[in-house]
């Protein structure tokens, strides 16, 4: 699958993205602080959204506490937290290096009984003078009642676009941030 250099939020920020995403403000109303694409293909989809600046103590926390805030939003009846590491920027650019976390929770969708165990990748780049914390999150089915779950090899090309997509994301206009 080929990849492309998307522009986001107006092109404030560059990312290297599947060429075949979808973008979902296309036929959906978005809010003006997130970028959401979906597979087209699969149930997966990819927010990328900027966020108020969390009070924590550290950047494990930082990434933890949007995990959870994801969990509560999505009334997540489980969810765990499997790693939590940096990637550290070294193209020399103002973006900051990237935590990530790879987690899995599990989710009701639309009042079913039973819920769908939704694999989370997440990258967090925290922009400490804007108070901004600018998050980007995989949302990968992985046992789901109502769709197909992502193969192992789906799973491997999902975790080699999110690793693309974060090792590349540049902020090449901080003024995103005011």
């Amino acid at each position: 699958m080929s990849t492309i250099i998307r522009d986001l939020f107006g092109g404030a920020i560059k990312a290297v993205l599947p060429s075949n995403l979808v973008d979902a403000s296309d036929f959906r109303q978005i809010p003006d602080n997130q970028e959401v694409f979906l597979y087209p293909d699969s149930n997966v989809s990819i927010i990328v959204e900027v966020l108020q600046r969390v009070d924590a103590q550290d950047d494990d926390s930082a990434i933890r506490f949007h995990f959870d805030s994801l969990a509560h939003d999505n009334s997540a009846e489980t969810a765990l937290v499997e790693a939590v590491a940096t990637l550290t920027n070294t193209r020399g650019d103002k973006t900051p290096s990237a935590i990530t976390l790879v987690g899995i929770q599990t989710v009701a969708k639309f009042n079913k009984s039973a819920g769908d165990r939704i694999r989370i990748l997440m990258a967090l780049y925290r922009i400490p003078d804007k108070l901004v914390d600018l998050v980007v999150t995989f949302n990968i089915p992985i046992q789901a009642l109502d769709s197909v779950d992502v193969t192992e090899e789906g799973w491997k090309t999902t975790q080699s676009h999110f690793d693309g997509l974060v090792r590349s994301l540049s902020i090449v206009d901080f003024g995103l941030f005011v």
